[in-house]
């Protein structure tokens, strides 16, 4: 790891200072990755990671005045979006569990999207109860042979690097016999085929591995520790889908105000509904806040869990809300249904959803990606409220012994 001590005696001063320097980067040279090199080279990518790392070892509260600072000069950080499954996900959890060489590998090139990560969790028979996965990771001397499938795997037409998790040891309880890697998705054996959504894209893939190798030194952690890694990559994953603060009046409520103005309307339930929504999408905003500057470094806490869950009911019910103002218009679908593949486009902040019609049926992904409505109240009740677990038959079992279907 790197280190992390960093003595500063005034941590808002030295990003205001790097901040302007930045700045006057960016009015010197207009390429956007270029610009997002910079700021991981100040430091200002993760303040909170180390020094050297894309951070200054700082709270991570200090974000928000990048974040701020950025927004009002009109820079894009589209890159956050774009490559959400690394500089979201993947970046804390190799900054907690990776080698100084993975951390000096990966992270730059991640933050300016030279290079884009997918995430290789899911598969058809193993959804919710990750641990059951049949993902195998065989040693062969020098390197692992993995040997399986993985699917609803965001952007992994397009990526370079994948977080995948595997079964290297069937003798113990699911949980204990997993193991994760790096893998790189142009590999010999990885083929990638694109599932057809209900917004008629295809924005997910299914992987599939065929005596696919990968190197020791793509270990993420240790052999037998990819339930512990899988479980940092998930609360990130929660955190990167409903932690983030957005700007006031974005997002499903700028897109409801927006639509309420263009069809002009003016009746008092749909004012009323219309500002209810408003106000509880801004409470997940503030809430969100207060998380991001109470979080510590490392391993995020359950509002995470309790954000996801939230940030995906309101986004459903703001855009059938949606689809309510717009009456009979919406039944027509202006976008089509062709089959298309989305590439990343950091100059279209919408990436290709921008009406109500697509942006409704999208949002029915919001309760299942990222770990589903029903798995996150599972995890609230449990880790938060204190409540009783459901019953687990299977916990102390070798994975070979549990029947599958």
């Amino acid at each position: 790891m790197v280190d992390t001590a960093t003595d500063i005696s005034n941590p808002e001063v030295l990003v205001r200072e790097k901040l302007d320097e930045l700045i006057s980067f960016r009015n010197e040279n207009q390429d956007i990755k270029e610009f997002w090199g910079k700021q991981y080279d100040l430091g200002l990518a993760w303040v909170q990671f180390p020094v050297g790392a894309g951070g200054l070892g700082l709270n991570p509260k200090y974000q928000l005045l990048v974040t701020e600072k950025l927004r009002n000069e009109g820079v894009s950080q589209q890159n956050r979006i774009g490559n959400l499954l690394g500089i979201g996900m993947g970046a804390p959890t190799i900054i907690e569990y990776g080698t100084q060489e993975q951390i000096s590998k990966y992270l730059r090139p991640m933050f300016t999207t030279d290079e884009i990560w997918c995430q290789l969790f899911s598969e058809p028979g193993s959804g919710s109860d990750l641990a059951s996965l049949s993902t195998k990771a065989v040693d062969d001397g020098d390197g692992y042979i993995v040997n399986g499938q993985k699917v609803w795997t965001t952007l992994g037409h397009l990526a370079k690097w994948g977080l995948i998790v595997t079964r290297t040891d069937p003798t113990v309880p699911k949980h204990r016999g997993l193991t994760f890697f790096i893998v790189d998705m142009e590999s010999d054996g990885v083929d990638v085929r694109p599932l057809r959504q209900i917004t008629g894209e295809a924005e997910f893939n299914e992987v599939y591995f065929t005596d696919v190798k990968i190197p020791k030194e793509n270990i993420l952690g240790s052999l037998g520790e990819g339930w512990r890694v899988s479980l940092t990559i998930l609360m990130n994953e929660r955190v990167a889908i409903g932690g983030s603060v957005r700007e006031r009046g974005s997002g499903a409520p700028g897109h409801l105000i927006q639509l309420w103005k263009e069809k002009n309307l003016n009746d008092q339930v749909t004012r009323d509904n219309l500002i209810k929504l408003w106000i509880e999408q801004e409470a997940v905003r503030l809430t969100n806040m207060r998380a991001v500057e109470n979080r510590e470094k490392g391993t995020p806490g359950p509002e995470g869990s309790t954000s996801k869950l939230y940030e995906a009911e309101i986004n459903k019910a703001s855009y059938e809300f949606g689809m309510d103002m717009l009456g009979n218009d919406g039944l027509l679908f202006p976008r089509g249904y062709a089959l298309t593949q989305p590439e990343l486009n950091f100059e279209d902040e919408s990436f290709g959803f921008t009406d109500t019609q697509s942006l409704f049926l999208r949002s029915r992904a919001n309760s299942i990606e990222g770990g589903t409505s029903e798995i996150m109240r599972n995890i609230i009740a449990e880790r938060v409220l204190g409540l009783p677990s459901e019953p687990k038959l299977d916990k102390d079992k070798a994975w070979k012994d549990i029947p599958r279907s």
